[in-house]
């Protein structure tokens, strides 16, 4: 339920508002000296009804403009000299939601239907008639009422296209920024870690062309320069990522799994459950499970095994991925960058993750995404 700017539910302040102009309408009728007729009762019923027909100037701006100034004319013919307030909040709501051109030929028409309705009344006076009906409705106030509307709404279309702007300009640096940041890696540290990486590979090479003992030290750097540049290059293009390219979703989990089969590790792949479309997001965040759980694996594990499993359920897709790796039973998990990134992404989309060594030995990732169905 949307709130006003005090905290007040809207509903509960429409709500308010029509009491209190259907009350004081009909206090006001109340106040005045009529015959004792049955057109007192329908008066009565009129203003009261035109009041609190406001309850409903949000929802219903245009309707309420019609009922509003349908029962202003009506306890006006029963002889209720009454000012046609409610019919002016109505004017309000109705510009302020944009009808502008109904509620300007609603108006004229009111302005012309209350000089008969006052003629309907009794009164035998056209003079007089005219005089009680600008009494009821005075144009300088239905003018201030629809510029008020008119005013408030260019205001929030203004507020709107504010707070439109700001977002498209941070996303937009945003952007540039992480653009920025690629080129910077890219033209330093890329050509420094290749040079480390080809002199440690072309040393390694001489040594044991000579049939010399590599040292544990320059085999370490070598590793650590592969290690580095395979790093780096995954930096790169997710910071070169920026929505231009078709994003990696389920469809591209059998690629990964052929991928890690090529470097040596058994992977399988099942699908279970009905196959559907899946929010974006959640497709996405699915491939990022398998993606990085694989890397792990082939990276830590040491595992000789492991299998991906995918599950489309009714209300969640599930994303399983199990090892044979060297993780024991009991022991916590490095909390290293790869699991919070998974953790953000879950948490974000309203998910669940389990990440933790096996009972069996080797480790398990299981990631539940819901999927709203509805949509």
């Amino acid at each position: 339920m949307s709130t006003g700017r005090s905290g007040v539910p809207a509903r509960v302040m429409d709500w308010a508002i029509a009491v209190g102009v259907a009350a004081t309408l009909l206090v006001t009728g109340l106040s005045k000296q009529h015959a004792a007729t049955y057109l007192d009762l329908t008066g009565y019923a009129l203003l009261t009804a035109g009041g609190l027909a406001l309850a409903a100037r949000r929802r219903a701006p245009v309707l309420v403009l019609a009922a509003t100034g349908l029962c202003a004319v009506g306890y006006q013919a029963a002889g209720f000299d009454v000012p046609a307030v409610a019919y002016l909040f109505a004017v309000y709501a109705a510009v302020r939601a944009g009808h502008r051109t109904v509620t300007v030929a609603a108006s004229v028409t009111m302005l012309l239907a209350l000089p008969l309705a006052a003629l309907a009344s009794g009164l035998h006076d056209t003079g007089e008639a005219f005089a009680q009906a600008r009494g009821a409705l005075e144009l300088a106030w239905l003018i201030a009422a629809g510029a008020a509307g008119e005013a408030l709404r260019q205001a929030e279309r203004r507020a709107d296209e504010a707070e439109r702007t700001r977002e498209e300009t941070a996303r937009r640096r945003a952007d540039e920024e992480r653009l920025h940041i690629a080129r910077e890696l890219h033209d330093s540290l890329t050509h420094q870690i290749s040079v480390i990486k080809v002199q440690a590979e072309v040393a390694v090479h001489v040594a044991r062309k000579r049939g010399e003992q590599v040292p544990d030290a320059l085999l370490a750097i070598q590793e650590a320069s592969r290690e580095a540049t395979r790093e780096l290059r995954a930096t790169l293009e997710a910071l070169r990522d920026d929505d231009t390219t078709p994003p990696h979703g389920i469809d591209h989990v059998p690629e990964l799994v052929k991928r890690a089969r090529t470097s040596g590790l058994d992977t399988t792949l099942t699908v279970e459950g009905q196959r559907c479309d899946v929010p974006a997001a959640v497709d996405r965040t699915a491939y990022r499970i398998v993606q990085e759980s694989l890397t792990n694996v082939a990276r830590h594990a040491a595992a000789t095994t492991a299998s991906v499993r995918i599950d489309f359920r009714p209300d969640a897709l599930a994303v399983r991925v199990d090892d044979d790796g060297t993780a024991a039973p009991g022991s916590a998990p490095t909390p290293g960058i790869g699991l919070l990134g998974m953790h953000e992404r879950v948490t974000a989309l309203g998910g669940h993750l389990r990440a933790e060594p096996r009972d069996g030995g080797g480790f398990t990732v299981h990631a539940e995404l819901p999927v709203d169905r509805t949509s």
